[in-house]
């Protein structure tokens, strides 16, 4: 009896969608890092591993964001951008002796408003996702730009010890903050997209948009708040590099676009909309973090790692939209069966 109701736990476990994805990525994970482990032992140092964990969680908290977005069935190019936005704003305020926690808040809202348009501009004005957050990507860049005229900011200042020590440096039971912080963003929004209704609406609009309608799921509603979940998301990282900087940078976020897309895909969150969970995206975001770490040991050049993450992440797609492919020619085989 025992058995049968272990096999039913089993079951149950990997009928989730997506899960199928985390278990396969997550046995490559565990590969690599005994792969890089015996080519390296310092790869398996305290200090290596706590780096490591550290440079992941950001990782971690936008591929949740572009997970969302990305489980919509549209996609989030802004990302990037309003990291980088928030990171300027945040900068610019503190530089100017603004309360650092007053300049979060202002900083939040700033990425929410960014997230807000992506959402109406497509659930609403029905813009590509594409195009709408190719649009707002450059606006985002454009007001980063004009917060300092152009330039870095000046440093933020004693005054925000405590907030660089709160997103950064500091560590709480001998964890990193910043780890902490990625961890309580995807158990909130692990258990929204697991357990409420909301998250069963974003799941429904991925899987079939005009099925989803048609059971009364709000789209606008929506979709809007997975836009807005990823500015918050992307907002959140721009804070972790004014504090892991002490000042604002032109180039904070560039390329973040492509590590969110990254951790989503790797982990198992489909481009094509409808499934993935935000467990692939902490695997996704290892695996990317562990071959950037592990590379390096190795002595690769910066070239030759985008270039095996670009690999990865393009083979991932492919691999998904050939799986999703053939199980909808499977599922049409048994209609045509039954109506016969």
């Amino acid at each position: 009896m025992e058995a049968i109701r272990k096999n039913e736990k089993i079951k149950k476990i990997l009928a989730i969608r997506g899960m199928g994805q985390v278990i396969t990525v997550t046995i490559g994970l565990l590969v690599m890092v005994l792969i890089f482990g015996i080519l390296n032992p310092t790869f398996f140092s305290q200090k290596n591993v706590a780096n490591l964990m550290r440079q992941i969680a950001p990782i971690i908290i936008i591929g949740i964001g572009q997970s969302y977005v990305l489980i919509t069935g549209n996609i989030d190019l802004s990302i990037g951008s309003v990291i980088g936005m928030s990171a300027m704003i945040s900068a610019k305020l503190m530089s100017m002796g603004v309360n650092p926690w007053i300049a979060v808040v202002l900083t939040l809202i700033a990425a929410q408003v960014i997230g807000l348009f992506n959402g109406q501009l497509i659930s609403k004005a029905k813009l590509p996702p594409f195009i709408a957050t190719l649009g707002t990507m450059t606006i985002a860049r454009g007001i980063a730009q004009i917060v300092n005229n152009n330039y870095n900011t000046d440093s933020i200042g004693a005054g925000a010890e405590g907030f660089r020590d709160f997103f950064y440096y500091g560590r709480t039971f001998g964890v990193f903050n910043t780890i902490w912080i990625a961890l309580v963003i995807w158990m909130i929004f692990n258990f929204i997209l697991s357990k409420t209704r909301t998250g069963r609406h974003v799941y429904a609009i991925g899987s079939n948009i005009s099925a989803a309608h048609l059971s009364g799921v709000n789209i606008v509603s929506t979709t809007t708040k997975a836009y807005l979940v990823s500015a918050f998301c992307a907002s959140m990282v721009g804070l972790i590099q004014t504090a892991t900087s002490g000042m604002g940078t032109m180039d904070a976020g560039t390329g973040y676009e492509m590590y969110a897309v990254a951790a989503s895909v790797i982990g198992g969150v489909s481009t094509l909309g409808g499934q993935g969970i935000l467990l692939g995206t902490v695997v996704g975001a290892s695996i990317w973090g562990v071959l950037q770490n592990g590379l390096q040991f190795a002595g690769a050049p910066v070239a030759i790692r985008n270039i095996v993450i670009g690999i990865i992440v393009v083979v991932s797609v492919l691999l998904d939209i050939i799986v999703r492919s053939n199980q909808n020619k499977t599922r049409k085989r048994l209609k045509k069966e039954d109506a016969a």
